[in-house]
């Protein structure tokens, strides 16, 4: 490739123009001399539109059931109920962390749960049944509600795929909600994949669930798995496909880029983990192609020893951190103590902000976004920027 195509294609990006899949993968098959200039006119997007500030939400992870049908080659947080670790957690002990990451000045609780688990395991219907319930969704929306109105804290979740109606009950009781895309490989379904044994990662299925939820104007976050298998063209059309849903709905509020992480109880503990070149540059490209105005955030405890270089690829957050609770989907790997965090970004010239489980551009835009049973509840938490108000979270001490 010519290196003055190259020059062009990020001159074109700063300028605002929309990259096509072709030119995308043009940078992304970059050659090593071109990598600084990929990373440096990605950082400046950010810092165009996003300035030196980078976030983060104070967060309560709340694994509100790990049993799941679904078998991902990746996984480790899901359980079937005769396996160590399995469990569903019940209102009261929902509401004892809770109220725990309250005291220590969190404002977002994260939901993660297993899909449908109730469509193959008859224990998990005998403790739906128990509640008056059928679904896990439902009660879902049951502990979400008790969350928001006992506690005040703003529920985030991501439970799987969802329908209109319940991505319309839910919103009543969430801040935002959230579905990783992963991929849009269908490949990716075949037996030799990691979603052989999913049937809830069909790539269809999962867009259908972020289309409605723009339809219905969810606050949405999204984003795509690294290093599964997946080739560099998969990737970009994965990207793409979330920038033309947030073109016609303006409702993907976060995109992350996740690389995945090699564990000895998967399926794929000999599969290679995902560079760290390949991390930035996959960042960067996502950067350049969802644009300038994209909040974007990479995990910081998934690479420990060099997360503050995502910094020069383009992420404008670090997403979630916890003093309270680990990250149940990977338990190997701790958060950051906040204090690190604050001194890394500001050794790269960024101001650390507490964010909430909804970003500032929503909450400007409530009235077209956000529920009114939920903003009241938001409005207790935010400052006037729409980042968190300083005596919600930010002025505690956090003990790591």
């Amino acid at each position: 490739m010519q290196p003055k195509v190259v020059a062009r294609l990020l001159r074109d990006c700063l300028a605002g123009k929309a990259l096509t899949a072709e030119e995308a993968a043009l940078l992304a098959a970059a050659r090593e001399d071109e990598f600084a200039a990929l990373l440096a006119t990605a950082s400046e997007l950010r810092t165009r539109h996003k300035g030196k500030i980078i976030t983060f939400s104070p967060k309560v992870f709340i694994p509100l059931t790990n049993l799941c049908r679904d078998f991902c080659g990746y996984c480790t947080f899901r359980r079937a109920p005769d396996e160590a670790g399995a469990e569903t957690m019940t209102l009261d002990q929902v509401l004892r962390v809770v109220r725990q990451g309250k005291q220590l000045g969190c404002t977002e609780v994260l939901f993660s749960l297993g899909d449908r688990p109730e469509a193959i395991y008859p224990e998990m219907r005998r403790f739906l049944a128990q509640l008056g319930l059928r679904r896990t969704l439902d009660y879902l929306f049951l502990a979400c509600r008790v969350v928001l109105e006992e506690t005040g804290l703003l529920p985030h979740s991501n439970p799987g795929l969802m329908g209109r109606k319940d991505l319309e009950r839910l919103k009543e009781v969430n801040a935002s909600l959230g579905l990783m895309l992963e991929n849009m490989s269908e490949r990716l379904l075949l037996s030799s994949g990691p979603h052989f044994l999913a049937p809830d990662k069909k790539p269809a299925l999962r867009l259908k669930t972020i289309e409605e939820a723009g339809k219905l104007r969810i606050p949405f976050t999204t984003g795509i798995l690294i290093g599964i298998g997946e080739t560099w063209s998969e990737r970009i059309v994965s990207l793409l496909a979330i920038r033309d849903l947030h073109r016609r709905y303006g409702h993907i509020q976060e995109v992350i880029v996740q690389n995945f992480r090699r564990k000895t109880d998967i399926p794929m503990r000999d599969h290679p983990e995902p560079s760290l070149e390949d991390m930035l540059k996959t960042i960067a490209l996502a950067r350049l192609i969802l644009g300038g105005e994209m909040n974007l955030q990479a995990p910081p405890n998934l690479a420990p020893e060099t997360y503050p270089l995502y910094l020069q690829a383009g992420i404008n957050d670090w997403g979630g951190v916890s003093p309270l609770t680990r990250d149940y989907i990977n338990p190997e790997a701790p958060w950051p103590a906040l204090a690190a965090l604050r001194e890394k970004s500001a050794e790269a010239g960024f101001e650390l902000r507490a964010r909430l489980a909804v970003y500032p551009e929503f909450i400007a835009r409530a009235e077209k976004f956000i529920s009114p049973s939920v903003l009241s509840y938001i409005q207790r938490l935010c400052g006037q920027d729409g980042l968190a108000h300083p005596q919600s979270s930010f002025s505690l001490q956090w003990a790591f």
